[in-house]
């Protein structure tokens, strides 16, 4: 189990890094739409849609990291007083919850995705990829949340508690 824990955990930083290489280009580009639109009034074309598939691939290629690195929102105001064993018990109800929403999302972007024959208005990209995109962030979030449940369960059985 630890192998493929290791697996998992590197192919998501591999996507991670994979998305973070847009946001440098990200910036670059609205910085020149900027520049255009304050100092010549012309503004830089296709920027919008260029920032938004960016911002796509860094979102859906970032959203699986942030669970491995524990940086999504929680609130523990409530369970902080619980002991360890609880806490694991109420972990392993959540990231059940949140794997079913997940798997739900993969499903259905996937289904969307080999459906998708549209382009962009102005610069003509295919949707299709940044669909599928939805796909495979998914994906990597459901392996995150699946190796968090892994650890949820050794916890439970492994600790003493109430």
């Amino acid at each position: 189990m630890e192998g493929f824990h290791h697996v998992i955990r590197k192919i998501t930083r591999g996507f991670c890094y994979g998305g973070m290489f847009f946001a440098i280009p990200l910036m670059l580009i609205t910085t020149l739409d900027a520049i255009g639109r304050g100092l010549f009034d012309k503004p830089f074309p296709g920027t919008i849609e260029l920032s938004e598939y960016m911002l796509s691939i860094m979102i859906l290629l970032g959203a699986a990291y942030t669970q491995q690195v524990k940086g999504h929102v929680g609130v523990d105001f409530l369970t902080k007083r619980f002991s360890e064993r609880k806490r694991d018990m109420i972990g392993i109800i959540t990231t059940l919850a949140s794997m079913f929403i997940v798997a739900i999302i993969v499903w259905q972007g996937y289904m969307e995705g080999i459906q998708e024959k549209t382009v962009s208005d102005m610069l003509r990209v295919p949707q299709r990829p940044f669909r599928l995109l939805v796909t495979v962030g998914g994906i990597l979030l459901w392996l995150e949340l699946f190796l968090d449940l892994m650890t949820h369960i050794k916890n439970v059985f492994t600790k003493s508690g109430e």
